[in-house]
């Protein structure tokens, strides 16, 4: 099984690889580099938009979840459904005003303010990076595991699989892999549910195998109706304020494309939320002795399926982390050289070396993130808690922005800060940190009243300040007359 496996893994990327190629042979532009011309039709934008979303934690990690919470790994799929319908509502709209990056939309919100533009650069960069590790660290595990490849070299296999296609093809290889690889994942993860729960002779045997409280609703009296709700808000927020799905919206043809293929996808999203769920059960109804979870998804591949199907469903969850690093790695980029470039130099990049700055920044992110990879799995661990910690702020900062018009820098800059400062404290408190399951809800709070009493106050502050200049300014007038 590892050697075909293998083999197919090297098919699959020269395939890949063939594909990003092709398909970006016209590119003349940053604009076609990074955002595929912002001409992406339909059926491409809800292929790339569902291949992001069936991403490494909401398939094989909700597959882990499951394995030990039971109906609670439904909860990636519920809360991903919601923020990409969400998306659609309140988002889809800013495509008409031409942005190329998150950090240059949430800035437009409070008066193209440069502060937050530059401060939203840094924290979008970092936190593009961070994920791109934590991709290639699941994936390298998850190859490694698979094949009997030693760890770092399997890092390494990971990180130039989507590196190269990257590099050569840019967003329009994105978007045209990741409709590919979503059509994969989704033929794989509806095969290795069905094999799975025949093979452990049915849904009641399945069910009966659970411990109690993992087969109420969505695992309620496991873990709570509190811990539950933070989880899927968590996956919410991670839709709304992750750089790669804005991407899309920037991307689209026009704003009925856009809105179209995000209700689709959420609609299609939901119902894919139970499938995870019914496979990290299958998995403990086979062998409840694992002893990481995370393996449960390969466990099933392997010992239940058959070949050709098992390798099918393999090459679908590594495309599920392909997909989300070759997205991440273009968002990082637009960050980089749209705002961070300019910030340090004092100006963009010259159009005619748009194309050439853009691989360069590619190799030089997916190479950063491939350096912390290989060095110490304890820094990918810190910066992916700390995206956890920075994106409660970026997304009530997209949400105040875009719904209310009062809302001014000094609220947006309260906001990130607060919202920071909140999860750090929840996070790093036991007994907070368990009451709540993760520091998503709190912070979400506490960055909003903190964004909301900012304004308010610095508005009031603002206009009495104006109307005693304008009445000092009065006897100076009347002086001159």
């Amino acid at each position: 099984m590892s050697i075909v496996f293998t083999l197919a893994f090297i098919g699959y990327m020269l395939l890949m690889i063939t594909v990003g190629w092709w398909v970006s042979r016209q590119q003349k532009s940053g604009d076609d580099f990074l955002l595929a011309g912002r001409n992406v039709p339909l059926l491409l934008s809800l292929g790339t938009t569902v291949a992001t979303m069936v991403g490494t934690g909401s398939s094989m990690g909700a597959v882990g979840f499951a394995y030990h919470n039971g109906w609670a790994g439904a909860l990636y799929g519920l809360g991903g459904a919601c923020g990409i319908l969400l998306l659609a509502w309140i988002f889809a709209p800013v495509r008409r005003l031409q942005f190329t990056t998150m950090s240059e939309e949430l800035s437009y919100y409070v008066d193209n303010n440069a502060y937050v533009k530059n401060i939203v650069a840094f924290i979008i960069y970092a936190a593009s990076i961070g994920w791109l590790g934590a991709h290639i660290i699941g994936g390298g595990m998850y190859l490694s595991w698979l094949t009997g490849m030693d760890l770092q070299w399997a890092k390494l296999l990971i990180a130039l699989s989507f590196a190269i296609y990257v590099i050569i093809g840019g967003y329009t290889a994105v978007i045209w892999t990741d409709s590919i690889q979503a059509l994969i994942l989704f033929i794989g993860f509806i095969a290795m549910a069905y094999f799975s729960v025949e093979y452990v002779d049915g849904w009641q045997a399945m069910m009966s195998a659970q411990p109690t409280e993992n087969t109420s609703f969505l695992a309620f009296e496991k873990m709570g109706p509190l811990s539950a709700f933070s989880l899927a808000l968590a996956v919410l927020v991670g839709v709304l304020a992750t750089p790669s799905f804005r991407q899309r919206i920037y991307s689209g043809k026009n704003v009925n494309t856009i809105r179209k293929s995000f209700i689709y996808s959420g609609v299609l999203y939901l119902g894919f939320s139970i499938i995870p769920a019914i496979i990290g059960m299958s998995a403990y109804s086979i062998n409840n002795e694992l002893d990481n979870a995370a393996f449960a998804f390969p466990y099933i591949a392997l010992n239940v399926m058959p070949l050709a199907l098992g390798v099918l469903i393999i090459i679908a969850g590594i495309s599920a982390t392909l997909s989300s690093a070759s997205s991440d790695a273009i968002a990082g980029v637009s960050v980089l050289l749209t705002d961070i470039y300019r910030l340090v130099v004092g100006q963009p990049p010259e159009q005619n070396k748009m194309i050439l700055f853009s691989r360069l920044g590619l190799f030089f992110t997916i190479g950063t993130a491939l350096l912390l990879a290989m060095k110490s799995n304890d820094i990918i661990t810190y910066i992916t808690k700390m995206i956890a910690i920075l994106m409660s702020g970026m997304c009530v900062c997209g949400l105040l922005g875009r719904l209310w018009s009062q809302y001014n820098w000094y609220g947006a800059i309260a906001t990130l800060f607060f919202g920071t400062v909140t999860a750090i404290i929840v996070s790093t408190n036991k007994p907070l940190h368990e009451y709540f399951g993760n520091p998503i809800l709190p912070a979400i709070l506490f960055s909003a009243l903190a964004g909301i009493t900012v304004t308010l106050l610095t508005s009031r502050l603002l206009k009495s300040y104006q109307v005693t200049d304008s009445q000092a300014s009065i006897p100076s007038q009347r002086a001159a007359k």
